[in-house]
């Protein structure tokens, strides 16, 4: 199908009194249209950051971001306006990210009316299409955000992002607020509409098990930089990173005979402020080296497809 996005050694700094804290530190990745791409890791590790710079609701400090082979990176506002159609977020709490004010109809049509390139009559067409698209009823087309639940707030969120006929959509933790049973029909209508529209996505979670079905690649991070990227299915069948191998082994198996190694994830973690030029993982590794705590590991392509930042990947796989 072709890339859609490039991302090169992208960096999202920010001033604190304590320092410049370092969000997110040369990232780099690629995707193809109509593909997923999952990024997790824990809390803070610059997941929403990552993804809000992508899309240039933040400026990023430094590198480069393509998007269908044009340099979008130090595009003009009017540019970066025009590009909106393109690119769309759908939030992680479908409730602050509504406008309390507006009843459905009129949340679904506000980046419509924003364009003003359609009439009354188009948006109103468009609106009844778009809820029809992500199973909402037309009858709570005139309420209002706190009387709905939270699986069909989220819903209109999704219709919002679609409203404009998007290729790009950055998904911000979509489903991390809704019970688990909400979460399983938003992800089966994210692939479905991904299917009908060959939609792109990021998929931003902290929840692995959440990203494992609808993912085509996976993007680790840790404390603002990257630790291992592989196709979904390698990075379950054969995490290499120490970080990573944590991550899964915090996923429970409904299965009481089932044996599962586990790795521990023990230790404080390295501040983003100010970082040194140590491996990020290195307070909480158990194959910790002097090496690790002297200069930051490179990102590297250690078995086909699979990439991992770590010195000492090869010696604890046995590669």
């Amino acid at each position: 199908m072709g890339e859609i996005l490039r991302v090169e050694k992208l960096s999202k700094f920010f001033d604190t009194p304590s320092g410049s804290l370092h969000a997110v530190e040369n990232v780099s990745f690629s995707i193809e249209q109509g593909k997923t791409l999952g990024v997790v890791g824990e809390s803070g590790c610059g997941k929403s950051t990552l993804g809000r710079t992508v899309l240039k609701l933040i400026e990023p400090t430094g590198g480069k971001i393509f998007f269908q082979g044009k340099d979008i990176t130090n595009i003009s506002k009017k540019e970066n306006r025009a590009l909106r159609k393109d690119m769309q977020i759908i939030f992680q709490d479908p409730f602050s990210s509504l406008n309390p004010r507006l009843n459905v109809a009129d949340l679904i049509a506000d980046p419509l009316k924003t364009f003003k390139e359609h009439n009354k009559k188009e948006i109103e067409e468009i609106v009844f299409e778009m809820m029809d698209l992500v199973g909402l009823s037309r009858r709570y087309a005139y309420s209002y955000p706190h009387e709905l639940d939270g699986g069909r707030r989220q819903r209109i969120g999704i219709a919002r992002a679609l409203a404009l006929d998007p290729k790009f959509i950055v998904c911000d933790e979509p489903v991390s607020s809704l019970d688990v049973s909400i979460q399983a029909q938003i992800l089966n209508l994210l692939q479905d509409l991904q299917e009908q529209k060959r939609l792109t996505y990021i998929f931003v979670t902290h929840d692995l098990s959440v990203v494992k079905h609808i993912s085509d690649d996976i993007l680790v991070m840790y404390v603002g930089a990257m630790v291992e990227k592989c196709p979904s299915k390698e990075l379950f069948a054969h995490p290499l990173h120490p970080y990573t191998k944590g991550l899964l082994s915090a996923i429970p198996i409904p299965n009481i005979h089932h044996e599962k190694v586990k790795v521990k994830l023990q230790g404080e973690l390295s501040s983003p402020i100010e970082p040194p030029d140590e491996c990020r993982f290195v307070k909480r590794c158990p194959y910790a080296t002097d090496i690790c705590r002297c200069k930051m590991p490179d990102y590297e392509e250690v078995l086909p497809n699979h990439f991992v930042s770590c010195h000492n990947c090869k010696n604890i796989n046995n590669l």
